[in-house]
């Protein structure tokens, strides 16, 4: 309150109450499933109800940990068939946290074969958008790998950018994983 009696500028309930009350919970993510060493990456997993919901690229020396339950495991024996064989199509129940836009990019990114391409723009224009949302979608994408990213390259032979890394050098996952699966540059 002024020495007038009258209240100052956000001196209003509304503001004390809002004030006063605890900020809204931010969700920490689910404990890993499992964790799996790869020639790039430790590979954090993700699963919950039986649906793989994340795979994100971890710095090298992070610990690798055991599949948490079968399901996990069923996961880890996928990932390890892909390393194997690039050709390999995962089958697993995919539950990704997106919005409907992201859905669909992630769609149109799931049909892309292995071996090629897309650029960002001709996604983009296959779903009537932009190159950027179509960037920002790939950048959200939680079940990195599965949903295979690393196949949105820029135009004119650019590698583009490649986001679900929490450390190390992102590009050259993206090199590592587009060579693995026969992809050639400048072709």
């Amino acid at each position: 309150m002024s020495a007038m009696g009258r209240p100052k500028r956000g001196d209003n309930a509304a503001s004390h109450a809002a004030a006063a009350s605890p900020s809204p919970r931010v969700m920490a993510p689910a404990p890993w499933s499992a964790k799996l060493r790869t020639p790039f990456a430790v590979l954090g997993i993700r699963t919950r109800d039986g649906c793989l919901t994340g795979v994100e690229f971890l710095p090298l020396d992070e610990r690798a940990q055991q599949p948490v339950d079968a399901f996990a495991a069923r996961v880890v024996a996928e990932i390890e068939r892909y390393l194997a064989d690039p050709r390999h199509r995962f089958t697993l129940p995919l539950s990704p946290a997106g919005t409907p836009f992201q859905r669909r990019v992630w769609r149109a990114i799931d049909a892309i074969p292995t071996g090629e391409s897309r650029t960002y723009g001709e996604i983009a224009r296959a779903l009537a958008t932009g190159p950027r949302a179509v960037g920002n979608a790939c950048g959200a994408n939680p079940i990195a790998l599965v949903t295979p990213c690393h196949r949105v390259v820029g135009s004119h032979g650019a590698l583009g950018g490649f986001a679900r890394t929490a450390d190390g050098d992102a590009l050259s996952i993206k090199r590592w994983l587009l060579v693995h699966e026969g992809y050639r540059f400048g072709a």
